[in-house]
């Protein structure tokens, strides 16, 4: 194995340590409460849900799970634009989460493609 299923599992830590010191930093109105704690699930599950991917017992487990990740990471993609666009948080404060998480998007579109189209190599190749 190559490393990264364990590069992708620091990642998605960090980044979630990322939106929990962004949520930790929102004005304590209630917009940006709210969409705050949105995120804040959000952004935190797509770690979880990647490390129980990788522990899948099959490859239907394996891809329902990366399925999830997608699902939770572009659902925080959202509520990230969301709070820019209702004026929360400055555009360019939030460039690098918002620029991670489409990174992090990307990635996991990729895997949740192969985990789709390819037999049992994925695991190994990710």
């Amino acid at each position: 194995m190559n490393g990264q299923p364990e590069d992708l599992k620091h990642r998605t830590q960090k980044f979630a340590v990322r939106v929990i010191r962004m949520y930790s930093a929102l004005p304590k109105d209630p917009v940006s409460q709210v969409l705050g704690k949105q995120v804040l699930r959000s952004g935190t599950s797509v770690g979880a849900n990647y490390r129980e991917a990788s522990r899948g017992r099959s490859k239907a487990e394996f891809a329902a799970k990366v399925g999830d990740c997608l699902k939770e990471i572009a659902e925080t993609e959202y509520w990230l634009e969301l709070l820019v666009d209702a004026g929360c948080v400055a555009a360019g404060k939030m460039a690098e989460l918002l620029d991670e998480t489409r990174q992090l998007i990307a990635i996991f579109t990729t895997i949740d493609k192969k985990a789709k189209g390819q037999g049992g190599t994925l695991k190994a190749e990710i």
